[in-house]
């Protein structure tokens, strides 16, 4: 009985891949049981002013409304979920750089007392601005 040759540039077999790799993970490295696994975490830019801290995260196509915001401590909690493009799941995968799956990234924020003024995203980049009070 021939064994069954497996394309290694399918999506199917990419994903079945990442996934073993996850399960392993979470196998051998244990972390907080109450929310799912974080897989990646997006770049983050800090700007700061007298009055205002500017937080811009880059989440290119992560849908807003699939983000979280939470407070820990002195750290914003960036979180949420980039899902599988379902329009190339057919197609042979030549590259695979863009990051899907759970992410969350934590940013120390400077000392002080803040306010969250505005949230949005431009152009693929989550734009958190927060005052001081």
């Amino acid at each position: 009985m021939a064994e069954e040759k497996r394309n290694p540039h399918t999506w199917q077999h990419t994903w079945e891949l990442l996934d073993t790799a996850e399960r392993l993970n979470r196998t051998f490295f244990l972390r907080r049981a109450a929310a799912a696994r974080p897989v990646w975490e997006p770049p983050v830019d800090l700007f700061e002013s007298e009055q205002a801290i500017w937080i811009v995260v880059a989440l290119p196509g992560v849908d807003p409304t699939r983000v979280e915001l939470s407070v820990e401590g002195r750290d914003l909690v960036v979180a949420g979920e980039r899902s599988r493009p379902r329009e190339c799941s057919h197609l042979a995968v030549r590259r695979l750089e863009i990051p899907s799956g759970r992410f969350e990234r934590r940013v120390e924020m400077p000392p002080g007392k803040y306010r969250m003024d505005s949230r949005e995203m431009v152009d693929g980049c989550l734009v958190v601005q927060l005052t001081r009070i």
